[in-house]
């Protein structure tokens, strides 16, 4: 049987979307679970009827660094002997995996998409090129190491009440870097690639200021607001919401791009929304080529419009 470790992504001991998706493609394995930071044992409380054998946790009195969770990975894929170690494709599971697959000479696909755990063997499908084809990928390596996108799993069904065991880390901190705070940023939104509803606006708006008016319909749509990469780099807004190959990959239920043709680099980052979107003037936008629903007019013409009748059904 497979042995699966999942290494999950909290605050303060809430899971993320992202990572509860995993547990989904994990049936016939034998599962474990790796919290870090404040508050870690409290995940226990989401894994709920999620048939999790333990909870390996280190909480630490602040945020983990990269180092302090490529430890914790490394500990307990050892006392768990997993030999398929999954997480979503985040900014610390980025930073840690590659290590993590060199120390324990494993074998890392990053920004998977699906994962087919059958008996003695697992496979991995990861797009090639943009977003243009896709590739199955499967290893050798006695220990696979996957980073999966987030969006594109169904979340689990729990199939009982019971919560895993909570077994802590014994740990010998050893960082070059360490986290002395962690600031949350003041916006209310979710984060893009937790977002379910996405509004992205490109140089079709104009001037930076234009992108209040996505605020105000992303805030009728309950919606997170993203850009282009185009305006990003004048400097309209920031990069932290940039949505594209150089950006985020997101994958929401909806996605509306205004003023945006569609370069390849940010249809890269939003082709696998559920449903897409466009409004552009020109009829001759790519982002015409992968648009579920296409709008061609001004944005800001249509805008008053689009923002009553949202208001009447929302």
């Amino acid at each position: 049987m497979n042995k699966a470790l999942v290494f999950l992504d909290h605050e303060n001991g809430t899971i993320k979307k992202s990572s509860l998706e995993i547990f989904s493609s994990l049936k016939g394995c034998e599962i474990a679970a790796l919290a870090c930071g404040p508050s870690a044992a409290k995940a226990a409380q989401s894994l709920e009827g999620l048939n999790i054998k333990t909870l390996y946790v280190y909480e630490g009195s602040t945020a983990p660094s990269s180092e302090l969770a490529l430890q914790s990975l490394f500990e307990a894929s050892k006392a768990f002997e997993a030999n398929l170690i999954l997480a979503s494709n985040s900014v610390m599971a980025r930073e840690s995996f590659p290590s993590l697959a060199v120390k324990i000479g494993g074998a890392l696909a990053t920004d998977v998409t699906e994962v087919s755990v059958q008996t003695g063997e697992v496979t991995a499908r990861r797009p090639f090129f943009s977003g243009k084809c896709s590739a199955q990928v499967n290893f050798k390596k006695p220990v696979k190491l996957f980073l999966l996108r987030p969006n594109q799993l169904p979340q689990p069904t729990p199939s009982g009440s019971e919560t895993p065991p909570v077994q802590p880390l014994s740990l010998t901190p050893n960082e070059r870097v360490k986290v002395k705070e962690v600031v949350s940023g003041s916006g209310k939104q979710a984060d893009l690639t937790e977002a379910s509803k996405i509004i992205s606006g490109g140089r079709g708006l104009k001037a930076p200021e234009n992108f209040k008016k996505l605020e105000e319909l992303a805030e009728i749509l309950g919606a997170t607001v993203g850009a282009s990469r185009a305006v990003v780099d004048e400097g309209w807004v920031p990069h932290s919401i940039q949505v594209g190959q150089t950006g985020k990959t997101v994958a929401p239920n909806l996605y509306i791009a205004c003023g945006i043709s569609g370069q390849i680099q940010h249809l890269a980052g939003m082709s696998s929304s559920k449903v897409i979107v466009a409004i552009n003037s020109n009829p001759e936008a790519p982002i015409f080529k992968k648009a579920t629903y296409g709008v061609v007019a001004d944005f800001f013409q249509l805008f008053d419009p689009l923002k009553e009748e949202l208001k009447k059904v929302l």
